[in-house]
């Protein structure tokens, strides 16, 4: 019985990738925009980082949610997601739920699943 869910594996994959691509790029505007409006202001001393890496979620999500350049692009943000966790969550605590790293964990295996599985449905890359 589910074994007919198989062939809807690109949309299923379409989705995933429009929805990360979503996520990430709020958390970009929300750097350099403040919109959605943040609850946490940046730390003093890290307006140019943040202003770096929000260019990179607003540009990396946009063009994951279009499914353009799918895969550099997913192996330039699963990277720059393991070092966020690293850099910033992993010195206030070991557990995810506590040092509030658990999404930039969650990003960078999607980023890293969408490396290797590609962008899926209804993405620019599979256009032509």
């Amino acid at each position: 019985m589910l074994q007919g869910l198989s062939r809807y594996s690109p949309q299923a994959l379409g989705v995933l990738r429009i929805v990360v691509g979503l996520l990430f790029l709020e958390h970009g505007s929300q750097k350099l925009f403040n919109f959605p409006p943040s609850t946490m202001p940046a730390q003093p001393g890290m307006e140019t980082l943040m202003i770096v890496t929000g260019i990179l979620e607003l540009l990396g999500g946009l063009l994951i949610l279009v499914g353009l350049l799918t895969r550099p692009v997913s192996f330039v943000l699963c990277g720059m997601m393991a070092i966020a966790y690293f850099m910033v969550h992993a010195q206030k605590g070991f557990f995810p739920a506590n040092n509030m790293g658990d999404a930039a964990i969650l990003f960078c295996f999607a980023f890293f699943y969408l490396f290797f599985a590609g962008p899926g449905a209804w993405s620019v890359d599979n256009r032509g």
